[in-house]
């Protein structure tokens, strides 16, 4: 009777729990059967680590796709600033014999005390002969005083106003621009019987200068970018109604300078006017941009091929770098 009854009271034990568990949640009974008869549960299946994602499937045409991830906020660009060459000093012209397109003509800028003189005679032709040249000394042969006028477009300026013609020079590396006070670039001197127009870049000779052809190529690369950000930054800065003014005199700058310096001698080999225009250029546009031209900042040159270095063992005189030499 033992052995029946051992059987007989788990079957009771389940009968009368049976209502309560047909009533109860599947998991509820299911946990009561483990008890009951020690089972253990088995454990959830555990994704497997590392391995890659499935993409997500491509959304159907006309539904919407799952939402982009943010970007990262992208950090504020820095304010461009101008772009500021070296100043030229008059210090570097000062007792240079200077020469009209390297020419004709002479002027030499002399220090006499804290004053600058300039003792200059124009070159000209003459007005009954308008074939034949001529040269008029400034007030005689004597020096002229001139006026100190600051760095209005970045370089130092000195005027001659009160000279029978009256002139302004603005300093540039090696020479000095000379532009006209008066009504006309044309300067007359009646007694003397000679038209003069100093108007134009008074600088050295071009034999001095074509050795260094090299050198100003290379400078006049920085000069023109120079220019071209600081044009490109007045453009970003000014109004809407203010930038088409600052293209046409961009504009005009480029064929002025041509029209300048197409009378310096050898300029096509050497390249000094174009450089020193270009470079009095950028440093005006940099003073009207607020920039103190007194600390140049740095400008990129243009970068260059270099020549590859010769390989040990090889020919330098054959053709596509040379063959290995026999030992």
């Amino acid at each position: 009777m033992r052995p029946i009854r051992s059987l007989l009271l788990p079957i009771l034990a389940v009968a009368v729990a049976a209502p309560g568990m047909l009533a109860a949640p599947p998991a509820q009974a299911q946990n009561f059967f483990e008890r009951l008869f020690g089972i253990k549960p088995e454990r959830p299946p555990v994704p497997p680590r590392g391995l890659p994602e499935a993409p997500p499937a491509p959304a159907a045409p006309g539904e919407p796709g799952p939402p982009a991830a943010p970007e990262a906020p992208r950090p504020a660009p820095a304010p461009a600033r101008p772009i500021v060459l070296k100043t030229p000093s008059e210090d570097g012209v000062i007792g240079q014999d200077l020469q009209l397109n390297g020419l004709s003509g002479t002027l030499k800028l002399e220090r006499s005390g804290t004053a600058i003189t300039a003792r200059i005679k124009l070159p000209g032709t003459k007005i009954s002969q308008p074939a034949e040249s001529c040269t008029v000394p400034l007030a005689g042969g004597n020096p002229v005083t001139l006026s100190a006028e600051g760095k209005p477009e970045g370089v130092p300026r000195f005027e001659a106003a009160g000279a029978e013609c009256p002139l302004r020079f603005d300093v540039t590396e090696g020479g000095v621009l000379v532009s006209s006070l008066g009504a006309g670039p044309i300067c007359t001197f009646s007694a003397a019987d000679c038209a003069t127009t100093p108007v134009g870049l008074w600088g050295p000779a071009a034999a001095t200068l074509i050795p260094r052809a090299g050198e100003f190529d290379t400078a006049r690369g920085v000069a023109d970018k120079a220019v071209r950000d600081n044009y490109k930054l007045m453009t970003q800065r000014a109004r809407r109604e203010d930038v088409r003014p600052i293209v046409s005199e961009q504009a005009a700058f480029s064929s002025d300078r041509e029209q300048l310096c197409r009378t310096y001698a050898r300029e096509g080999t050497h390249g000094f006017c174009h450089l020193r225009v270009t470079e009095n250029r950028a440093l005006a546009l940099a003073t009207r941009l607020g920039a103190n031209t007194a600390t140049p900042t740095a400008a990129v040159a243009p970068r260059r091929p270099r020549p590859k270095p010769a390989v040990e063992g090889m020919n330098p005189d054959a053709a596509g770098g040379g063959d290995v030499l026999p030992e």
